[in-house]
């Protein structure tokens, strides 16, 4: 049995693991209510892009609103295992940070190695569009419409090859800061286990 004194040295270390794990969860939690406000937002007005790139692109927007819910949950789930101090629980949401993360930056480098492609999609779809143009409004006539509109074909190609970039580089970084999650997760789950094994 381990002596009051220690006892009383690891309970401000678990306290102090708790406070920084519970804002770190506040803050995943706030990054997926912004995916999920991105994944609508995209989805109610970059409707017509998405259309220019592919059939599967158009499928953005959701998996960006179901990426937003599923990392609402998981950090509901991680404020709720902290607040338990349940060290089983803790492990297991270090578990699914460690899947996001992979999720995530897989998704990341992806996107940044095929960027050219995808910016090659949108031009050859855009051609595409512009062949068979008809005032009838097809989605992509629409498409069309909204881009002269808003700006010529060289302007939306330099977005997309600006913002790409910009793009990866921010999944790539909250990729990275789930690593922090991962970390307080585990050393607390630790601390926690090794705290119960000293009253015992």
């Amino acid at each position: 049995m381990a002596s009051p004194s220690r006892r009383l040295q690891t309970k401000p270390v678990i306290t102090c693991f708790k406070s920084v794990l519970l804002i770190y969860t506040f803050i995943f939690w706030i990054t997926g209510v912004i995916l999920l406000a991105v994944g609508i937002w995209g989805k109610v007005s970059l409707e017509n892009y998405f259309s220019l790139l592919n059939e599967k692109a158009t499928n953005v927007p959701f998996v960006l609103i179901a990426t937003g819910t599923v990392i609402i949950l998981l950090g509901t789930f991680g404020c709720f295992a902290t607040c338990r101090a349940s060290a089983w629980m803790l492990k297991l949401y270090a578990m699914f940070l460690t899947l996001v993360f992979l999720v995530e930056l897989v998704a990341a480098i992806v996107g940044f190695v095929f960027r050219h492609e995808i910016k090659n999609s949108f031009k050859n779809n855009y051609e595409k569009a512009l062949k068979q143009y008809n005032s009838t409004g097809d989605y992509r006539s629409h498409a069309v419409d909204k881009i002269q509109n808003t700006g010529c074909f060289i302007k939306v190609m330099t977005i997309i090859e600006s913002e790409m970039g910009v793009v990866a580089g921010i999944s790539f970084g909250v990729a990275c800061f789930q690593l922090i999650g991962i970390f307080l997760a585990y050393c607390l789950s630790r601390a926690i286990t090794n705290n119960q094994y000293e009253i015992v």
